[in-house]
């Protein structure tokens, strides 16, 4: 055990961390969420030290177990989730704020992919994020019936088809990121014209379509290994 690392042990468990050891906590805690953002939560506690700088062992004794350490990144998190998907349902025009809601939804996941395993993944079900998902539910089911009242999104579609649409998109994202990480907002408005029943014409796509060789990238990153 490093010097480090003793020190980083309280003398007793009801005083306050000592200075050095609050601020290899906070190098852990911003190291993890560095690394859960970039990687999802399939990164181990062994890769978040190394990032942080800090043994293994200041991480095990600080946050014993993974499902600690998330819900310290990401309860705070998810409130962010719900605050957002509020305002945005609460659009004077439901049509554009269910439009807001989707594309924040995924720009934050795609953003940090911690996230988007803590919404859809298995830790998901921790009952702190099972409380803000029950909180999110009934936002997400106003902004679509007050968009299919407004006679802007289909009638047919119905709650349960806001997740999958979200994964989706993510993995669109998680396909064209080399070769254009912005790539996913032009599939979005594709499926928005999908969703809405009433418009002119076809709405302007944003970003340019990929090119053959961006397209083969995109191929050639997601082929199994021979």
């Amino acid at each position: 055990m490093t010097a480090t690392e003793q020190s980083d042990k309280p003398l007793h468990p009801d005083k306050p961390l000592r200075a050095d050891a609050e601020r290899n906590r906070q190098r852990v805690l911003a190291a993890a969420r560095e690394v859960f953002a970039r990687r999802g939560l399939e990164a181990g506690l062994d890769e978040i030290a190394r990032h942080a700088g800090v043994g293994t062992g200041t991480v095990y004794r600080r946050l014993p177990h993974k499902t600690a350490l998330v819900t310290a990144l990401f309860e705070e998190r998810l409130d962010q989730v719900v605050a957002t998907v509020k305002e945005a349902v609460a659009h004077p025009d439901p049509w554009e704020g269910l439009c807001t809601a989707l594309e924040s939804l995924i720009a934050m996941q795609i953003e940090d992919r911690g996230l988007k395993d803590v919404i859809f993944g298995a830790l998901g079900d921790h009952e702190t994020f099972r409380e803000r998902r029950a909180e999110l539910m009934p936002i997400v089911a106003q902004g679509v019936s007050r968009a299919v009242a407004a006679g802007a999104l289909r009638p047919d579609f119905v709650l349960t088809d806001f997740a999958p649409l979200q994964v989706m998109l993510t993995q669109v994202a998680t396909f064209t990121e080399a070769a254009d990480p912005q790539a996913w907002r032009r599939y979005l408005r594709i499926v928005l014209d999908g969703l809405c029943t009433r418009r002119d014409g076809p709405s302007p796509l944003g970003p340019a379509a990929l090119d053959l060789d961006a397209l083969e990238q995109a191929c050639s990153r997601h082929l199994p290994p021979c």
